[in-house]
């Protein structure tokens, strides 16, 4: 008998309506799902959509209050901006590619310029409403899925003009979800940060800021500037920046309101800037490295034709800006330091002992390496991918396992992704890096060859993986070394922290299954529910990696992988809690070990 095969003709084409291909493809959209346990996960993206459009309103003169309430997955959004235009409520709200901000008159600094946002917003909720008031009249229209169920209209007399919204994202998209209050009021300080003059009221609480990029940056390094923050305002752009004595550079982009993780155009420019001002002022040639050591800095800009690497904006493409912005950020950092004697003696000090440290830094580097070459850059302990973040679209997801041990080694080895899945694998427990200078990596074999096979040996530009993924054991010994990778990266390149590329390896705790079915738990929640949905069971608690066979881990570094981003809400807790956690032992230190122990 002939093999049936599957017929491709005209009948096998589709045409989805623009709303179905959102629900269908909303990766293209709002770029992750998640379950609301990460900053970036969709439903605050649906969150910032909204906001964004109360935000341009503001931007070109218009309501300078917003006020967002969450009652439990409820969210609604209510602005005092001119109002969406009544007869055109429906369409704006449901129709792509329709909207204002194609038009330079009405939106001329917008971060939404695709017509796409608020539109994604509603089929991607189970309800959405939409409400506009407009010169003492209102048009409602309320939808689900993205289908219009009902639209009103009629008078208002005495309401402001402005635009309300209220959504509650669909569990069908997102499964089970829960909203972070926490992201959300980093969010709103962003915002306030990023719009002075601007007052933001979530949940009634207030987020205003009256210095701008000075505010978000103070609140970030708390303490530790070694000099007062510089801050720099003009009509397209904003800067901030000082030193710390933390390791490498700190930044934090924006364009147009929007923060972009992964910089851009921008950031490289303000980089190059800041070098040029302070080699102009000190009329010396100082090296990069050497200026940049320990800055840690902000730049905002408006752009009226932004390009972004994709729908969610965290990379920006135009490469027209780098010229001015260059010229803005050198003429801000020389007008502060000629106006600030103190700050610059102190900038000029860390520049000069950045210098010292790197020449000091370059012998032990040099004995190092000569060690190295033993045993070449093949390093002993490194299973390599093909592809690696340089090469472009091919290294997009590349990532680096950190594991304990050979047996975990093992089962990942057989079953990875040769093409973009890297392992890395320790002898034991680490090094406690903490405390120490930068000098110590070198003297340490493990780290040493670690560093080396991550790229980021002089700054992060060269990272080889987009995720650093550290796959420990759920049991104390995997929880220590856990610990001191993540003081090891914190305390050495804080940089890939706040860039959002560590990440921490989640695996299952237990295995319920019986002669028909297998399922895998990641907690004792899971296994209960598993346990009294299959009969005859049997449960298999997994102590380490090594325990789950080549043959079931593959799914679990695959498509089911599950990773939980290593996020830090602000710098200046840094170095306090690594020093609580992994410094010398203390009576404080010894008694919370105890009490938490179980």
């Amino acid at each position: 008998m002939a093999e049936k095969k599957s017929v491709y003709d005209e009948s096998k084409i589709k045409t989805l309506s623009s709303l179905e291909h959102i629900r269908l493809r909303s990766g293209m959209y709002i770029g992750r799902l998640g379950d609301g346990s990460n900053p970036d996960d969709g439903i605050y993206i649906l969150l910032k959509e909204i906001i964004d459009n109360s935000i341009d309103e503001f931007i070109m003169g218009f309501g300078k209050r917003i006020d967002i309430t969450l009652e439990e997955d409820k969210i609604a959004v209510q602005d005092r901006g001119r109002g969406i235009p009544l007869g055109k409520i429906v369409e704006c709200v449901s129709v792509i590619n329709t909207g204002a901000k194609y038009n330079d008159d009405v939106f001329q600094f917008s971060v939404g310029l695709n017509g796409v946002g608020t539109k994604a917003v509603n089929a991607l909720s189970s309800h959405f409403v939409v409400r506009s008031c407009r010169d003492g009249q209102f048009t409602m229209a309320r939808f689900s899925k993205g289908t219009l169920l009902e639209e009103k209209k009629g008078k208002a007399p005495g309401e402001e003009d402005g635009t309300y919204f209220e959504f509650i994202p669909d569990t069908e998209i997102f499964g089970e979800y829960a909203f972070n209050k926490e992201f959300i009021e980093q969010r709103m300080w962003n915002y306030a940060c990023l719009n002075k003059g601007l007052r933001l009221y979530f949940n009634k609480q207030k987020f205003e800021s009256k210095r701008g990029l000075f505010d978000l940056l103070d609140g970030e390094v708390d303490g530790d500037a070694l000099y007062e923050i510089g801050y720099y305002s003009a009509e397209k752009i904003e800067i901030a920046f000082t030193h710390t004595n933390n390791y490498g550079e700190t930044h934090f982009s924006f364009v147009n309101g929007q923060y972009t993780s992964d910089g851009g155009t921008h950031l490289s420019a303000f980089r190059e800037g800041v070098l040029k001002g302070v080699n102009e002022f000190y009329k010396k040639s100082y090296t990069g490295t050497d200026v940049r050591e320990g800055l840690c800095g902000a730049i905002a800009i408006k752009v009226k034709d932004p390009v972004f690497e994709s729908q969610t904006k965290n990379k920006l493409g135009n490469t027209d800006v780098r010229a001015w912005v260059v010229n803005e950020v050198k003429a801000g950092v020389v007008d502060y330091l000629h106006k600030n004697e103190e700050p610059a003696k102190k900038l000029e000090d860390k520049i000069v002992n950045n210098e010292k440290l790197r020449k000091e830094l370059n012998a032990v580097k040099k004995e190092a390496k000569a060690a190295a070459k033993k045993i070449s850059l093949n390093i002993p302990k490194l299973k390599d991918c093909k592809y690696h973040l340089s090469d472009g679209d091919k290294g997009s997801g590349s990532t680096i396992f950190i594991t304990e041990g050979q047996s975990a080694t093992g089962s990942m080895v057989s079953t990875r992704d040769v093409y973009l899945q890297a392992i890395y694998s320790l002898r034991g427990k680490p090094w406690n890096s903490q405390g120490k200078g930068r000098a110590a990596i070198y003297k340490n074999e493990e780290l040493y060859n670690l560093m080396m096979a991550l790229g980021i040996e002089n700054d992060i530009d060269n990272l080889r993986y987009e995720r650093i993924v550290i796959a420990t054991d759920a049991d104390n010994d995997g929880f220590h070394i856990r610990n001191l990778m993540l003081t090891f990266f914190l305390n050495y390149f804080e940089e890939l922290v706040v860039a959002g590329h560590v990440f921490i390896l989640e695996t299952p705790l237990f295995r319920v299954r019986n002669k028909k079915e297998t399922r895998y738990c990641y907690n004792e929640k899971e296994r209960d529910k598993a346990m009294a949905e299959i009969r005859g069971h049997e449960v298999t608690r997994f102590k380490g990696l090594g325990e789950i066979s080549p043959k079931e881990f593959g799914p679990f570094i695959g498509e089911d992988m599950r990773i939980v981003p290593v996020d830090i809400k602000t710098m200046k807790t840094v170095p306090e809690t690594l020093e609580f956690y992994m410094g010398k032992n203390t009576p404080q230190r010894r008694d919370y070990i105890m009490e938490n122990l179980i």
